[in-house]
């Protein structure tokens, strides 16, 4: 007994999709963070040769990093990833590994909740567009009377919190995913079906 197998599959397929290509762009984003921070201190290094540290570059490992950690979450979730203590867990019979593991599936949709509505009211103060009724119907909360930027690059704030929203918006559809996926499990008494 399952609930909608065949559904949970082909949405898994989609979240699956959406979760790895995230995860390759935030690999690349932080591997070109990693690049621009060598170059930079090479820059630093050879300060009387005519070269310069990269203007900027703290608010862009800053930024960097912190989207690509999101990028991250979804992918991470989607193959249970996060550290979890199994050596008590294992020896439960497989319903209960299972059943354990629903219960981590369900804790960690919650978590990423809170972290997708915490991301979307700091979207809210950060961004300095929209009408009063839109953003109350939405949430947002009243317009910054002055739009945040970055001190150095000026980057608008509100465009790294779009989207980390985003980022967190696909990790919390992925852990909803993941417990439906969980039920299932437990339904049929063992994780990991092929």
């Amino acid at each position: 007994m399952s609930l909608a197998a065949g559904m949970e599959r082909a949405v898994g397929g989609v979240i699956e999709k959406c979760a790895r290509w995230l995860a390759y762009g935030g690999g690349v984003l932080l591997a070109g963070v990693a690049v621009m921070v060598v170059l930079s201190v090479i820059g630093r290094a050879l300060d009387g040769f005519g070269l310069s540290p990269i203007r900027g570059d703290y608010e862009l490992v800053q930024t960097g990093v912190g989207l690509a950690v999101f990028a991250f979450l979804p992918w991470c979730q989607y193959n249970r990833g996060h550290v979890s203590v199994d050596i008590l867990i294992t020896q439960f019979p497989r319903r209960g590994q299972a059943f354990f593991g629903l219960v981590g599936d369900i804790l960690i949709t919650l978590a990423a909740f809170v972290i997708a509505w915490r991301i979307w009211v700091g979207f809210g103060e950060k961004f300095p567009f929209g009408g009063d009724g839109l953003r109350e119907a939405l949430d947002m909360g009243s317009r910054p009377f002055f739009p945040e930027t970055t001190y150095e690059l000026a980057i608008p704030m509100w465009m790294p919190y779009g989207l980390g929203f985003l980022f967190s918006a696909l990790f919390f559809l992925t852990a909803l995913y993941t417990v439906w996926r969980s039920l299932n499990w437990t339904l049929l008494g063992r994780e990991h079906l092929a």
